[in-house]
């Protein structure tokens, strides 16, 4: 019975569940989990970030400029430098492309962090359109902490249109095109009555999603593919046995039953016929004595004989019968003696 399940069919299914169970376990459970628990955090970030109000800059960043957490509200004093104004280059929202302006920001404590002012609409043939200056005296500015992008891996910065262009916002790039020190992470305005703001950037919408349920269907596939398994191994099992049972009632019903008897082989007796009585038979005449046939003419002494008309269906003229001895040459020619021929010959010559 085991047998079976070494089949390649069954081999190969095997291969199959345990490969997709196990990467439903490790890699797409935990990736759809991950997402939902990500999503959390930033929602109780931005919800305490709120609830608390902002803090200064050197309390939400370390010495490296690193962000301590994510979404904090900071409070920064001092001036914007647009001379090192930095464009993201065609970054889309509101269903198109943008160019994002990337201003640095020295704060009274001497920190100079990248502060990202909002988008502008692209303009035709996504040039750069006309994007307002950031201001140069000092200002207070409300905006929260963002972690960096990493660096895209094909695309370096460039110069386009007068302005240096970015492909993601990453501090440490950017610092090197403007030659500052921008720390690791980045500021961003995220209300419209901040100076300097442009079409400002809006906070996450503190929903949940659906990577929660996604993950569990994960999970659910991954348990129930070992137990599809398992059930059309059972089913084979169980069919095979029934297989079995009906075989063996047949073998044993085969002995009981009664053999019929076969014909045997051999010539066929016909039933004897009952005699019919035979009917009384006439005695019969004396035979009359036939007229002797004429001397037959040669070809070469007298006339062709003529082709005697042979009366058609419908004609009324009795068709006389051929000798025998004509039907016997008819039908064989000169090669065979006709012997009935001689008989009636000399049975004539004797009366």
């Amino acid at each position: 019975m085991f047998r079976t399940f070494l089949k390649p069919k069954w081999v190969l299914m095997a291969i199959f569940v345990v490969v997709f169970s196990y990467f439903a376990f490790t890699l797409l459970a935990p990736w759809q989990l991950g997402k939902d628990h990500d999503i959390v955090e930033r929602n109780k970030a931005i919800e305490a970030a709120y609830n608390a109000g902002p803090v200064p800059l050197d309390e939400a960043v370390g010495p490296d400029g690193a962000a301590i957490s994510e979404w904090t509200r900071v409070a920064l004093h001092g001036r914007y430098l647009p001379d090192s104004e930095v464009l993201l280059r065609l970054r889309p929202v509101a269903s198109g492309p943008t160019y994002q302006s990337l201003v640095p920001f020295k704060d009274d404590s001497g920190t100079i962090m990248l502060v990202n002012r909002g988008w502008v609409p692209a303009a035709a043939g996504n040039a750069v359109p006309e994007i307002p200056p950031a201001p140069s005296g000092e200002v207070t500015v409300e905006a929260m902490l963002r972690t960096h992008e990493g660096p895209h891996p094909s695309s370096k910065p460039i110069v386009e249109d007068g302005y240096d262009q970015v492909y993601t916002i990453n501090p440490p790039q950017v610092g090197e095109v403007t030659g500052l020190d921008l720390g690791a992470d980045y500021l961003q305005i995220s209300d419209s009555d901040q100076p300097g703001v442009l079409n400002f950037i809006p906070v996450p919408q503190l929903e949940r999603g659906s990577h929660l349920s996604y993950g569990f269907q994960w999970i659910a596939f991954g348990i129930m593919a070992p137990l599809g398994l398992g059930y059309f191994a059972w089913a084979e099992v169980r069919e095979r046995r029934r297989f079995r049972e009906e075989e063996k009632l047949l073998n044993r019903a085969a002995p009981e039953a009664t053999p019929q008897p076969q014909p045997q082989a051999g010539p066929q007796v016909e039933p004897k016929a009952t005699p019919q009585p035979q009917p009384q038979v006439e005695p019969k005449a004396a035979p009359q004595p036939q007229p002797q046939p004429a001397p037959k003419a040669t070809p070469e002494a007298g006339p062709k004989p003529q082709p005697t008309s042979v009366p058609g269906p419908g004609s009324d003229a009795p068709s006389s019968p051929k000798p025998s001895s004509r039907r016997h040459r008819a039908r064989y020619g000169d090669a065979k003696p006709d012997f009935y021929d001689k008989l009636n010959r000399r049975g004539k010559e004797r009366f």
